[in-house]
């Protein structure tokens, strides 16, 4: 992971791009993207503040989940100036501090969502393969050491990441792929060897993300076997039912992550404009899906904003009635 520098370059700028060739239809092409940066920031802060006001959403599940909708928001917010910048304004120039600081914060909550998506399956599998143990173990405080670990996890590896290349150099000047700073792309424009950078960061990519995905397959592993030992049918689906949006968010998290990280390492024919795709795929597709499917899916999720919103209607009415009686 590359973060600050301390180079004198004869540019100290890299240019940003959204979708190279369809500058013209910057435009059009920036209404559905601001609708699903508007989805991403209304659905997690939905999300957070129902869980945080219903006294029974408090539970070791939606602790995760309230992680889970925290990290979402901190990547939407780190990327959406500079994505809406471009397409908005053409304001393409960053300076390289800024967009070191930028990918510094990209790939940290990049980690953070794959470290909490790995405790959401931990959760899962004591759920189900240890229904008994469940209540005694994940406690309310093992939730919170869980989280603290998670943290200082990340603190381990991207310190060091940030003193191993504080010396690092850009040639600025040049064109990024994406309208914000990913690790592999700006890599390409060091003045200094660009193979140790590379090879810390893709040991960074296979280790954090690498290791957590392992560790949910296994997870996985160990809750179909005890799901498939279950003789009923209908517990066998009421148990793989609380497993599909845990499924589906980790699905939507590291397709895009992994496909835009070969589309960068291994294959250098790939169209800039399909790696613009797949950047604003991996960066919009887990914070906009994720509160959308945990609604969906989860009934007391859905019934407790229903409950909300019914509050909110009824509150409004009577404000509404109490003027008109002023009136």
């Amino acid at each position: 992971m590359l973060i600050f520098n301390n180079t004198t370059s004869s540019s100290s700028i890299f240019f940003l791009t959204a979708f190279p060739g369809l500058e013209l239809a910057h435009v059009w092409i920036s209404i559905p993207v601001c609708v699903l940066y508007t989805i991403a920031l209304l659905g997690n802060s939905m999300i957070l503040f129902v869980i945080a006001s219903e006294r029974s959403l408090h539970k070791p599940m939606y602790y995760f989940l309230s992680m889970l909708s925290m990290v979402d928001l901190g990547l939407t917010v780190t990327t959406l100036p500079t994505v809406l910048g471009v397409l908005w304004f053409h304001a393409r120039e960053i300076s390289i501090k800024a967009c070191c600081i930028q990918m510094f914060f990209v790939h940290a909550f990049s980690f953070l969502e794959s470290s909490v998506l790995v405790a959401m399956a931990f959760d899962r599998y004591i759920a189900i393969c240890s229904p008994l143990k469940y209540a005694t173990f994940l406690t309310n405080v093992m939730s919170l050491v869980i989280g603290l670990i998670i943290c200082i996890r990340q603190v381990i590896f991207l310190f060091p990441s940030i003193l191993a290349v504080n010396n690092v150099s850009f040639q600025g000047g040049h064109e990024l792929s994406h309208p914000f700073c990913f690790h592999p792309d700006i890599l390409k424009f060091t003045h200094s060897n660009p193979w140790i950078s590379s090879f810390w960061g893709m040991f960074l990519q296979l280790y954090l993300n690498g290791t957590d995905l392992l560790f949910i397959l296994f997870s996985y592993v160990l809750i179909l076997r005890t799901v498939l030992s279950i003789v009923a049918p209908q517990k066998q689906q009421k148990a793989l039912s609380t497993c599909v949006c845990h499924i589906c968010a980790v699905t939507v998290f590291y397709v895009p992550m992994i496909t835009l990280s070969l589309a960068h390492r291994l294959f250098s024919s790939t169209p800039r404009v399909i790696c613009s795709i797949l950047a604003n795929m991996y960066l919009l597709l887990p914070p906009v899906l994720n509160p959308i499917i945990y609604s969906l899916k989860t009934k007391v999720i859905r019934r407790a904003i229903f409950r909300l919103l019914q509050f909110k209607g009824s509150r409004d009415s009577r404000v509404r009635g109490l003027r008109g009686s002023w009136n």
